[in-house]
C-alpha cells in the first residue's frame, strides 16, 4: 500500500489487495512521518 504523506491525515476507502474486500484506511502525519495508521474492513 502506498501512502501519500503530502496531507496532514487522510480517510479513503479502497480494495483489499488479497482479498478484493472494502477496507476504510485512515492515517495522520506529522513532519513527513506516519503517526498514526487504523484499517477497518467494511461490511457488505
Amino acid at each position: 500500500m502506498i501512502l501519500d504523506l503530502s496531507a496532514i491525515s487522510q480517510k479513503y476507502v479502497e480494495d483489499c489487495e488479497v482479498c478484493c474486500n472494502p477496507i476504510e484506511i485512515s492515517f495522520g502525519v506529522e513532519n513527513g512521518e506516519v503517526i498514526d495508521f487504523y484499517a477497518k474492513t467494511l461490511e457488505e
